[in-house]
């Protein structure tokens, strides 16, 4: 195991050669279908969750590895519950308990984005939640 558990590492060698080659393996994305707040449906997307992480954590003390972290995470959880239907909603939930134990100011950033805030009402509600 290597990437503290997120991916395999394998050690080969050329037969002609006899060259070693070390190459890191991580299970294939889950297969699940996310339902979007329109009620449209479409694929779950690693790569989505991760430019919305960016973008949210953008100037903010946050290394790729940890990015790397909270989407491994909400792969596994949502690998692990029942079916293979997951909304959005709860997908930007995940995401956003994450960021909170990670970068408080980075949540309210991407919860800013994710749950569409209007107000300046909204982001007094979502700040409140660190009191």
């Amino acid at each position: 195991m290597a990437e503290n558990g997120r991916s395999m590492r394998r050690r080969r060698s050329c037969e002609k050669c006899e060259r070693r080659f070390t190459t890191y393996e991580r299970a294939e994305g889950i297969d699940a279908t996310v339902i979007k707040k329109s009620g449209e449906k479409e694929r779950f997307d690693r790569e989505k969750i991760k430019k919305g992480i960016l973008k949210a954590t953008w100037r903010r003390p946050l290394t790729m590895e940890e990015v790397e972290e909270i989407i491994d995470d909400v792969e596994r959880r949502i690998r692990g519950s029942a079916g293979n239907e997951v909304k959005s909603f709860d997908i930007g939930k995940l995401v956003l308990e994450k960021l909170r134990d990670k970068d408080p100011l980075s949540s309210i950033l991407f919860a800013s984005v994710y749950f569409d805030f209007q107000t300046l009402e909204d982001f007094e509600k979502e700040i409140a939640k660190f009191k």
